[in-house]
């Protein structure tokens, strides 16, 4: 310990180079004037205290310590801890060998014991007055109500007014134990506030979780995670899909749990990690779930249902003939390892390796047609010539395209027809019958792109990067890719449309 020994009879000790002995030092406590008359009076015996057990007889500095050897735990106790064997130092204050060393390690030991059997007395006292306090409060609530009753009617039924009789009382009367009464009131208020508190604690936390209960009646929260417009549109959504969702054995995750996890990636595109955390599950279990619950489909209408539908700005142009709008959109992918890959998926439009679908709209403004995946090479032309959207038309249907949509020929086979604005290849300027036709043309195909851009800006999964994997197609099943596009895009069918109907 680094104090003088030529003050003290305890021996100089310094921890050593090699760390194979690591003791600690303490300051020499002072005294806690400006705590309070308790602390004062407890500060200034225990600085006493370890000046008399080490032996001091000069005023240490402030730079003289103790070392953790005088204390059996290593350490001092807390001031507050008065009875504890390592309030004061107690250990190696002299040299000590022989029989003396051996009987100090006794009392050591013994005053370790002694502490101990006093703390679990101490907790045996406390738990045993709580246990009277219970009892006394449920004594007190099974007869305060049949002793006010009592009091405050008489035999013929009229009311008495209760008051507490103060001063001296007839002989014949026992006294209130008012001291009861108070305390027992102030636990009964006490266990009131801690229900209270433990009523608001659990609704904060089933706030914070997502199942149903905590969608209830939070039309902002339905919003944000899900991207529904309202929370009766979600149940609707969760009563259709629900008997297609596969349940799982030994998981809290339910059927609504699971069909939140895939609307939350698709939406705010969170990563497995976070959702995992949020749901307290598994990454794998959180991977697992996408892919099996993001699965659908979408419904090409029937003209009937067009015509019915149909906003007035289209029939003032096109009649009610006009069946689909349709465009093409890109979605970045990662770099695949394979030159194939990335020579079929690198668009020149894009500069970068992109899928490509191709989308249709009804002149109302929701999705009809959606095609699978393609590589970013691939032209609008040979999309739509390909992915199966030509066999869904009727003769006389009217189809809105881009110019990039060179497609006549091929719609005409069908004896449908295709309106797409007027070129200027070849011409010095448009006639104004071009200029007009084009004007109207572009004013109601500006839709399709309307609705491109809301289904990225809802569902931000579709802005990024998609990985390479969920274009994979493993036993003849439809690719990841396809099934994200396809969700999102009828989650928005369930939104407001972009088209006014008048």
């Amino acid at each position: 310990m680094a104090l003088n020994p030529t003050t003290t009879t305890t021996t100089t000790t310094t921890n050593r180079a090699d760390d194979s002995v690591k003791r600690s030092f303490y300051t020499i406590p002072v005294v806690r004037k400006f705590e309070g008359e308790q602390t004062k009076t407890l500060s200034e015996e225990r600085r006493r205290t370890w000046l008399a057990n080490i032996n001091r007889r000069d005023v240490p500095s402030k730079h003289s310590k103790i070392c953790s050897d005088l204390f059996i735990q290593g350490k001092p106790a807390d001031l507050y801890n008065r009875s504890h064997p390592d309030w004061a130092p107690t250990l190696k204050l002299c040299d000590i060998s022989g029989p003396l060393k051996s009987k100090k390690m006794k009392t050591k030991e013994t005053d370790m014991e002694r502490f101990n059997r006093m703390q679990h007395r101490q907790k045996t006292r406390e738990e045993h007055d709580i246990a009277n306090v219970l009892l006394d409060l449920q004594h007190y609530d099974e007869t305060s109500f049949a002793q006010e009753g009592d009091k405050s009617t008489d035999h013929r039924g009229s009311s008495v007014c209760l008051f507490n009789v103060m001063g001296k009382m007839e002989p014949d009367q026992e006294p209130t134990p008012k001291t009861n009464l108070i305390s027992q009131s102030v636990v009964d208020s006490e266990i009131q506030h801690l229900i209270t508190e433990n009523t608001l604690l659990k609704n904060n936390l089933s706030s914070y979780k997502m199942n149903q209960e905590s969608f209830c009646d939070n039309e902002e929260k339905v919003k944000y995670y899900a991207g529904m417009p309202s929370y009766m549109t979600l149940m609707t959504l969760f009563e259709f899909v629900a008997p297609y969702i596969p349940t799982s054995r030994g998981l809290e995750v339910g059927k609504f749990e699971k069909m939140i996890m895939t609307l939350m990636r698709l939406k705010l595109n969170l990563s497995l990690q976070d959702i995992a955390y949020r749901f307290q599950v598994s990454t794998s279990t959180v991977s697992r779930t996408f892919l099996n619950v993001i699965h659908v489909f979408l419904f090409w209408p029937e003209r009937e249902e067009l015509q019915l539908t149909m906003p007035m700005e289209f029939r003032k142009d096109f009649g009610g003939k006009v069946a689909v709008i349709i465009d093409c959109f890109e979605i970045f992918i990662q770099r695949p390892k394979s030159l194939m890959a990335r020579a079929q998926t690198w668009s020149s439009y894009k500069h970068n390796n992109t899928i490509k679908f191709l989308i249709g709209i009804t002149p109302q403004g929701s999705i009809s047609f959606l095609s699978k995946a393609w590589g970013g090479r691939a032209s609008d032309k040979y999309i739509t010539e390909h992915c199966g959207f030509l066999s869904k038309l009727l003769p006389g249907d009217i189809v809105l395209a881009d110019r990039g949509f060179n497609i006549s020929d091929s719609i005409g086979m069908y004896c449908a027809k295709v309106i797409t604005p007027s070129f200027t290849k070849g011409k010095a300027q448009l006639s104004p019958i071009d200029v007009e036709s084009t004007r109207k043309i572009a004013h109601l195909r500006i839709h399709v792109e309307r609705v491109i851009g809301l289904v990225r800006n809802k569902y931000t999964m579709v802005q990024g990067k998609l990985p390479v994997d969920f274009l994979m197609n493993d036993n003849g099943e439809i690719p990841v890719a396809d099934k994200i596009v396809s969700v999102a895009c009828c989650l928005t069918n369930m939104c407001e449309s972009v088209v006014p109907f008048d």
